[in-house]
């Protein structure tokens, strides 16, 4: 954070706003609009990207949250939409154009690889896949039309990193924009604009909401860039933030590093625990010293999430059975709430290193030794070796 402040004041603190008669908690602005005395004043907002016209475009409820994004990631600026889709398709609608290419990690989130990959191929531009962890295969791909790097460091199922720093680098001296999901580190331990990338995205519905009860996206970078990105890609595809989500996500926001504390913890915790277990394969988590870019790791990040994925055979049948037994894991795709929650994944296309099956845990805020007998119980109902007598040395 430009800043200086810790996170912890930085979330919790707000200017006193004369606005706001002193309230703690800023007020819901549900008006659709705002209204001038005079012609004039109108028309001068109507020029001024940071006026408030339309909620369409500016709300002070969300822009309250944008500044407060923006303030955690060193940015100058942010926006927040609807979905966390609604960001990254903004961002990078917003860096391409016709005859562009872009070069993207092949374990980037699905729908924005379905995006890059499938959808603005419609538009004349094009999209190659590389793996993500060797900079090599990335320099290689780059191309004399390339115009953005997108990455996503770690990815959400196989928790791979990229260099970001050199992919910034490398990208800058080309004048490629270079886009990072920052969703799973959060700015509480991975800030990638100080490490030179141009733009991140998130998905507020995860972490930083913290309570499964609501939906949002962001986009933090240069004033420039989120200026141009606001006149054309928010206002015009509308994927908006209501304001009553933004005060929900302010409201979660403000304990994100108390609880991705807990939620560090215990991943570590419950990643420590599979690791013992002789029939678990591998278990993919950058905190682990057997992750092999745990150094990456320690390198751009101060700490990690709760989010992991680990390999226990083929037998797909037996592993879903291992699923079912689960009780304090809840089967579901999504991730980043209380609810500790579990899910069966297999490789897709445009993941062609996947391996198959996949077991990805999301380690939520109960006590990591509920959560680690819940796991033994279930690995037991489903018929795999007794942990407490067979763990590796």
């Amino acid at each position: 954070m430009k800043s200086g402040k810790s996170i912890y004041s930085a979330v919790t603190h707000d200017a006193h706003d004369e606005r706001h008669f002193g309230a703690v908690h800023t007020p819901v602005y549900d008006s659709s609009l705002f209204t001038f005395e005079t012609v004039a004043a109108m028309e001068r907002a109507g020029g001024d990207a940071d006026a408030y016209v339309y909620s369409r475009g500016n709300n002070p409820t969300v822009r309250t949250l944008e500044d407060k994004l923006a303030e955690l990631e060193g940015g100058e600026r942010a926006r927040c939409f609807a979905t966390g889709m609604g960001a990254v398709s903004a961002a990078v609608l917003s860096s391409v154009r016709t005859g562009d290419h872009i070069v993207c990690i092949d374990q980037a989130y699905g729908p924005a690889r379905e995006l890059m990959g499938g959808y603005l191929k419609r538009v004349g531009i094009e999209t190659t896949f590389v793996d993500g962890t060797s900079v090599d295969d990335i320099v290689s791909a780059i191309r004399p039309e390339t115009k953005l790097l997108y990455l996503e460091s770690p990815s959400s199922l196989l928790f791979e990193l990229q260099d970001l720093r050199r992919c910034a680098a490398l990208a800058r001296e080309r004048g490629i924009r270079t886009i990072v999901d920052n969703t799973w580190a959060t700015p509480c331990y991975q800030n990638p604009l100080a490490l030179g990338i141009d733009l991140l995205v998130h998905s507020l519905t995860k972490y930083a909401g913290g309570h499964s009860d609501a939906m949002g996206g962001a986009v933090v970078g240069s004033a420039e860039a989120i200026v141009a990105l606001s006149r054309s890609e928010l206002v015009l595809f509308g994927a908006v933030m209501l304001p009553q989500t933004a005060s929900v996500i302010l409201r979660g926001l403000r304990t994100l590093p108390l609880r991705m504390e807990r939620h560090q913890a215990g991943g570590l915790a419950v990643a420590a625990y599979l690791s013992s277990l002789p029939f678990v394969d591998r278990v993919r988590h950058p905190g682990l010293t057997s992750h092999p870019q745990h150094a990456l790791a320690r390198s751009q990040m101060s700490g990690y999430g709760g989010l992991l994925s680990f390999e226990a055979g083929e037998d797909r049948e037996r592993l879903a059975r291992f699923v079912d037994s689960l009780a304090y894991f809840r089967i579901g795709f999504s991730w980043g709430g209380y609810e500790s929650l579990v899910s069966l994944q297999e490789g897709a296309a445009g993941r062609p290193r996947t391996p198959r099956p996949v077991v990805r845990l999301y380690v939520g805020l109960e006590d990591p030794a509920d959560l680690i007998a819940d796991l033994a119980r279930a690995f037991r109902a489903a018929g795999f070796a007794n942990q407490e007598e067979e763990q590796k040395p």
